[in-house]
Parts: structure tokens; C-alpha cells; sequence
């Protein structure tokens, strides 16, 4: 009906087929109010219904306690490597663990802060591994310690919540959040870009608890990159996202009539086990990383040959199947199979390759 292909992008990624129906419906006159989302006041009683709403699903899916305050921001992930500790340094320190190039863009930009240390990386086995607690060099007086829960590029995952004592665990949900359960009170703060996962792009969902706020931030602070202030005004100190705010709200719907992150869960566990057994039985492909640190959303995997590399993208692309080229930094393929893949997608794609590799092995 639509000629969709399956599109396998790292972000900006594909949306559930029935929450950009919803959005085309909805797109000339939203909730009677004879315009579209794109056009009305964030200041008007439609739209603040809207985003209420949005805030409410968000609590509910993740099971987000009170004492958290969900914000809807602008700027990316990339913009909160500097408000992070921007907001959140109170001695100077704070501890960094680079296990791919997000976490390392975030450790390089908040040096620029503070006493920045390098807790644990694992950069000299081009990142297909997460460490392990006893790796982690942690300071107990460190005001947060930073992860990146997914790395987007690389295809691994943290595969536990590591222990930082009562030190705050800061992270990176970027290209995992909402795709499985996660216990919220035991990180201080996260966020998220919305591209991968929840929304167009333009909107960044920070969840940070409530003590962890304060108004006192040092002068040079932008007032625009102050938390506090963020929260104060509902997230509407000036004019956020509205449009992808409205499209997560939709998101968060879908999510909720699966069955809630449990269920989530179950269908991406599905799809990536079948991808990985299926690289796993090809002799032309592989994938480098760990097994305990194989992400459920990024798989990554390449062939010996570079010029193998090349022709399964161009003759995947030609078959439906877009965007499958890895990061030029680690180069192969790169399969995203973020919440809104349907498992066909993934069937799909393990048969191409099988027919792939039969046809030059």
C-alpha cells in the first residue's frame, strides 16, 4: 500500500506503521481543534493537554517514581554532554567510562568542567566489549558517573547496572531507552535522544531525580541548560518540541497496547536472538563483539573482504533493505532494529543475507 521498505537506520529511524497513520490523521485537524500540532499554541489547552499526557504515559511505561522529573528538551544527547556537568558538578569530579564514541564525545566535552577521570575503557579492543565491575576505577567522592547504556556504533550494550556506591549513575538511553524494562531508581539521571525510539528528531528526554536539582548554578551557566529551571516551568520555559513531544505521546500508546516494556522487551529479544543465530551459522559473516556485550538494538557484522562489504550493501539497498552500512569508523554493516522493526523486517534481511552468502561464499 505504501512501498515501505525496511529501513534499518541508526537514526532518525522508523516509526510503528500505526502511530504515523494516527499522526497522518490527526495531521489537518487535531483533537478538533482545526489545525495540526505543528500550528497550535504550546500555550494553549490542546497542547498542554498533549503534553501532560506525554509526561503521564512516560511515568507509567517506565514506571517512573515522583520523586524523577521528566523533561522534554531540545538540543540532542549531544547538547546534555555539557549540561550534565553543568548541572550536576558540585565538587569537580566526576567519573567517565568510555566504552564507544558517544561516551567518549561526552567524557572529551565535560573536561572542559572539571577533574574528568577515565574510570574504565575499553577503546584498545575497538569497543566489542563492556567491562566488568572490577575493571571500573571509581571514585567514592565523584559527584556522577557516566555510561552509555547503548552504543549506537560499535553494537554493545551494558549487559548490567554497574555498582557506584551512592555515587549517581548518569546515562545515555539514546538508542535503547523504552526498549525494555529498566529500573529507574537506580540511575540519578538519564537521557535519551528521541530519533531512535521514541519520536522524530528534535526532542531529548532527560529523566533526573529531584535532589539532583538545584537553581544555584555557576554564572555562566545558559538559563536554557539549567535542569532546575527546565522543570520548574514544565518543560515549557520557552517552545519545546512540539511535534515530536505530540509523536511520542502517540509512541508511548503503542508501546502501551503491546503490553508495556515487558512485552517490548519479548519482541526485540525475538528479533535480535534470530539475527545473531543467524550470523552466527554464516561463514561469511561475523559479528565482532563479546557475547555478554551484544546489543539488542545495534547489530553489527562484516565480512573478511572489504569488497564483499561493499556489494552486499549496494545489493541489500536494491532489495529493500536500507541503510545497512556500518559507521566508517568501524565500516561492515550495521543492522538497527530498533522497537518499530517488525520481526518480518529481520526475517527478511536474515534470508537475504543466507541468499547472499550462498551466491559468494
Amino acid at each position: 500500500m505504501y512501498n515501505r521498505i525496511y529501513n534499518f537506520s541508526a537514526g532518525p529511524s522508523m516509526l510503528p506503521l500505526s502511530v504515523l497513520e494516527k499522526a497522518r490523521d490527526e495531521m489537518m485537524n487535531c483533537r478538533e481543534s482545526g489545525m495540526s500540532v505543528m500550528e497550535m499554541s504550546h500555550r494553549s489547552k490542546v497542547y498542554d493537554k498533549i503534553i501532560k499526557e506525554t509526561e503521564s504515559l512516560f511515568r507509567e511505561v517506565m514506571s517512573i517514581p515522583d520523586n524523577y522529573k521528566v523533561l522534554f528538551l531540545q538540543g540532542g544527547a549531544s547538547m546534555q554532554f555539557a549540561n550534565i556537568p553543568m548541572n550536576l558538578l558540585r565538587t569537580g569530579k566526576a567519573d567517565y567510562i568510555v566504552t564507544g564514541q558517544f561516551s567518549g564525545k561526552a567524557y572529551k566535552e565535560a573536561q572542559k568542567y572539571g577533574d574528568i577521570h577515565l574510570a574504565a575503557t575499553t577503546k584498545d579492543e575497538n569497543f566489542t566489549r563492556i567491562p566488568r565491575q572490577d575493571e571500573l576505577d571509581l571514585r567514592p567522592d565523584a559527584d556522577y558517573v557516566h555510561i552509555c547504556f547503548n552504543n549506537t556504533i560499535f553494537g554493545t550494550k551494558w549487559d548490567y547496572i554497574p555498582d557506584t556506591g551512592n555515587v549517581p549513575l548518569v546515562a545515555d538511553m539514546s538508542s535503547c531507552i523504552l526498549s525494555e524494562p529498566i529500573d529507574v531508581t537506580k540511575f540519578g539521571l538519564i537521557y535519551a535522544g528521541a530519533q531512535k525510539n521514541v519520536a522524530p528528531a528534535g526532542l531529548t528526554i532527560v529523566i533526573v531525580r529531584e535532589d539532583l536539582l538545584r537553581e544555584d548554578l555557576p554564572a555562566f551557566v545558559p538559563t536554557m541548560c539549567n535542569y532546575a529551571t527546565m522543570a520548574a516551568n514544565d518543560s515549557m520555559y520557552n517552545t519545546p518540541p512540539c511535534y515530536p513531544i505530540y509523536v511520542c505521546g502517540l509512541v508511548l500508546e503503542w508501546i502501551k497496547g503491546l503490553g508495556g516494556l515487558e512485552a517490548m522487551y519479548k519482541i526485540n529479544k525475538a528479533k535480535a536472538d534470530k539475527l545473531y543465530a543467524c550470523l552466527e551459522e554464516s561463514k561469511l559473516f561475523k559479528n565482532p563483539n563479546d557475547v555478554a556485550s551484544r546489543s539488542m538494538m545495534n547489530v553489527t557484522f562484516r565480512a573478511e573482504s572489504d569488497e564483499i562489504n561493499d556489494k552486499f550493501v549496494k545489493e541489500s539497498a536494491a532489495a529493500g533493505f536500507s541503510n545497512l552500512k556500518g559507521h566508517r569508523s568501524v565500516g561492515g554493516m550495521r543492522a538497527s532494529i530498533y522497537n518499530a522493526m517488525p520481526s518480518e523486517g529481520v526475517d527478511a534481511l536474515c534470508e537475504f543475507i543466507k541468499k547472499f552468502e550462498a551466491e559468494n561464499a
